[in-house]
């Protein structure tokens, strides 16, 4: 879907007031203009095709991070082989601070082969033990195979040991904002304190498709061949539907089959998790629905851009008499399909905005709502720098400062 600009800048802009303490500045959407022809009644939006079974789900708007549909989205549940989507993360941070390179040789080590090897009940990549491969190609038969052995012999590359690994995948999982989620191994095997949430592993989803589209993409390859064997990609929805680029698969016996699957269609893309599922096919079947439902029933809109002002507001003892706040990056919101007419745009500012302000200096807020609740909210920052005013103008406004106090 493609971003819209709203009009809504001029509105905000001419409803900036000054209150005891903090102002709130209502401003009302602007009036369309008038259509050609009446506008059809907006059709009520069905519920989410609720998954025929799932321990926990959730369909998430990528770019603002906002749950559309989900329940059961903090339950803490066992990650399985989604865990390797962390793995990789952390691989891939790592690699942008230049401690380790695409081209380093990972050792598959006796202890890779033999907790995550082909002789385990688990998927497996198949490295020859006590053999190196580029780390780049490690990562692929983690990604693409979900091979345990692969992660296991990245874990202690990177950081020595698959312990010492987990300590990193837990700093990092903080890092991002996954506050209900701990991890004890690199491969998502069954283990005591090893346990995330939907909401985290959406948050993880969302922050490997922004910060590493590079490793991200090697989730959508469809097969990969190690030592002479082939394995394919088991999330099915890469060859249902061509939007879908990701994410992870996952499955064990008390994690039941698992599926992270994200998809971009135009400038929308959208996140869904499913844990729980009875089977490889169930867990595709009911991620795609909700994939469809999101897409069909919401969109993305592009509120306020940096660098635009939003609002002026009144300035004392300053060198200029006011100064211009904007937003220091983008402000989307996602809504249901007919409700964009139905945002209601506010902002909070000090009442007595006194210089020196400096470039960037945060202001107020801005916060958007829709039916009473806060769905999007952003800083406002000075767009420009007022340097103190002389002597006499300093005198000048603390006289009607206090007159008008």
């Amino acid at each position: 879907m493609k971003f819209r600009s709203p009009g809504m800048l001029a509105a905000l802009a001419a409803v900036a007031t000054f209150a005891f303490g903090l102002a709130s500045a209502q401003a009302p959407a602007p009036a369309p203009a008038a259509p050609a022809a009446a506008a059809p009644a907006p059709v009520a939006i069905p519920p989410a095709p609720r998954p025929s079974q799932a321990t926990a789900w959730l369909v998430m708007d990528y770019a603002t991070g906002q749950i559309l549909a989900g329940e059961n989205v903090d339950e803490r549940v066992e990650p399985a082989s989604i865990t390797k989507v962390m793995t990789a993360y952390v691989i891939a941070a790592e690699m942008a601070a230049g401690r380790v390179r695409p081209d380093d040789q990972v050792l598959m080590s006796e202890r890779a082969w033999r907790e995550g090897g082909a002789r385990t009940d688990g998927s497996f990549s198949g490295f020859p033990v006590n053999q190196t491969a580029p780390l780049e190609e490690m990562e692929k038969g983690m990604a693409v195979q979900s091979g345990n052995d692969a992660a296991i012999a990245l874990a202690e590359h990177v950081a020595g040991t698959q312990e010492a690994f987990a300590d990193l995948m837990n700093s990092y999982a903080a890092k991002i904002g996954m506050k209900n989620s701990h991890f004890v191994n690199a491969h998502g095997l069954s283990a005591e304190g090893h346990y995330s949430t939907a909401r985290d592993l959406a948050l993880l989803g969302r922050a490997f498709v922004r910060d590493y589209p590079e490793q991200y993409a090697y989730n959508k390859i469809k097969e990969f061949t190690v030592n002479g064997i082939t394995q394919p990609n088991r999330n099915l929805l890469l060859w249902r539907d061509s939007s879908v680029d990701g994410i992870k698969t996952g499955h064990h016996s008390r994690a039941g089959y698992c599926l992270m699957s994200s998809a971009q269609r135009g400038d929308q893309r959208l996140i869904a998790v499913l844990m729980g599922g009875a089977s490889e096919r169930q867990r595709a079947d009911d991620s795609l629905a909700l994939l469809n439902w999101g897409f069909r029933f919401h969109e993305t809109h592009r509120l306020y851009e940096p660098g635009k002002p939003v609002a002026s507001l009144k300035v004392w003892k300053g060198k200029a008499d006011q100064v211009q706040l904007g937003v220091a990056e983008p402000l989307l919101v996602s809504v249901a399909r007919g409700r964009y007419g139905d945002l209601k745009p506010a902002m909070e500012v000090p009442r007595s905005l006194v210089a020196p302000i400096a470039a960037g200096q945060q202001i107020g807020t801005v916060k958007v709502s829709l039916d009473g609740q806060v769905i999007a909210e952003a800083p406002l920052v000075a767009t420009g720098a007022v340097e103190e005013a002389g002597f006499f103008k300093r005198l000048w406004d603390a006289f009607w400062m206090w007159w008008e106090s």
